[in-house]
Formats: structure tokens, sequence, C-alpha cells
């Protein structure tokens, strides 16, 4: 596959063999271990993953990797956060309806092949253990659904959604409910999934459901949330 690691989409895949990112040594040296911790998590998932294995696919000493990252936490952070460097854009189709359909798509695509999915589900999957790879899995959905507020931004512009719309709401609720069939219950999701999904916050969207008035009680609420 491409570097770029499409979201909000698509969460970070192991890169096909030999793909490397441009840059030095120490670029060389980054990009080689997250290759490597990629393909860990896809094949043996987070608990089975070990610095020997990174060390061993990754060409990179074991003293290098536990000085540089501290041990497997800190090499899984780092993987997604080299992963949220690419140049991934949000799509504009034209129409809020378009572009909510192409991004709930987007995550059909990325979780269809099994193969293609088994990096990004490790992601999910080492969240629930690391709290260190929970902090950066969150950063980089956190950055991935800023990408994609240009398309309420620019929906507000055209008069599709109302002045004062949540943005960061909107692009959240698209994928919601396809993260929970894909991590909560399991089920498979397809194109029909995402078109529902895509129609159900346009017309939530069009209704004023996620103006910041109607957002702001539950945000307060996550916010007062424990941690």
């Amino acid at each position: 596959m491409n570097e770029s690691q499409r979201v909000s989409a698509e969460a970070p895949t192991a890169p096909a063999p030999g793909s490397r990112r441009p840059g030095g040594r120490t670029a060389r040296t980054r990009a080689a271990v997250r290759d490597a911790v990629l393909t860990g998590l896809a094949e043996h998932g987070y608990p089975a993953l070990t610095v020997e294995y990174v060390a061993e696919h990754s060409g990179v000493h074991k003293t290098t990797l536990y000085r540089r990252w501290g041990g497997v936490e800190g090499m899984v952070a780092d993987a997604l956060a080299l992963a949220g460097e690419d140049e991934w854009t949000a799509p504009d189709t034209g129409s809020l309806a378009g572009d909510l359909r192409t991004l709930a798509h987007e995550v059909v695509d990325a979780f269809a092949d099994p193969g293609q999915a088994a990096a990004p589900t490790a992601f999910v999957a080492a969240a629930f253990q690391s709290a260190e790879a929970a902090a950066s899995l969150r950063a980089f959905y956190e950055e991935r659904f800023r990408r994609c507020e240009s398309v309420v931004d620019r929906a507000v512009t055209r008069g599709e959604a109302p002045a004062d719309t949540d943005a960061g709401a909107v692009v959240r609720a698209v994928s919601a409910p396809l993260f929970l069939r894909l991590f909560v219950t399991r089920e498979p999701v397809d194109t029909a999934v995402a078109d529902q999904a895509a129609r159900s916050v346009l017309a939530a969207v069009e209704a004023g459901a996620f103006t910041r008035e109607n957002t702001a009680p539950a945000a307060e609420a996550s916010n007062a949330a424990p941690a």
C-alpha cells in the first residue's frame, strides 16, 4: 500500500515491503521501526509484539530501540504518530451529502480487506491494554477529525448547514456507527451501512441537531467524566 493513511476513516495499515519515508538516517530508522511494528501488530497482535521481534524485522539493534523508544509501548505510540504525518485531506465532492458519504465509504474500504484491516484493528486493541497507545490513538484520530471539519465548514458556507454547526461532532457521528459495528458488536459493514450513516448525519445536520447549542451538554458531560 502507499504511505497515505486515510482515516476518519482509515487507520494506519501495514506498508508494502520496502516502502520507506524520505529523509536521513534518523528518519529511515524511525520508518523501519514503524514498519516492523505495524507488521508485528497485524501478524501477532499487541500482546505478542516484542522488542526482539521489532529488532529482527527492522534491523535496528535492541539497545537502540530501548534507548530511543523505551520499549514496545513507545514504539507503538511513535508508529501512530508517524502514520499521522501524511498528507491526507478530506473529500470535497461539492456537497455535504457527497462528502459525508465519501467519508463513510472510506471507513468501509479501510476494513473491507482482512489483511489491510489487521494493523488498525490491532492498534485499537493495543489502546485497551496500554495507556500510551490509547493516548496516541486518540491523538491520531483527533488530527484526522480536525482535517475532516473542512467538510462541514464548506457546507456552512454553501448554506447546507446552520452557521453554528459543530463540525467536530458531525464528522465523528459519521464514523461512530461504523466503528461500533467493527469494534464493539463485531458486525459486518458495507456500503449500504455507510450510506445509512451518512444519510442519518445529513438529516440531523439539516434539522439543527448538531448546532453547538445542542451538542454542548454532551461535550460538557464528556469533559466532566473521570478519565
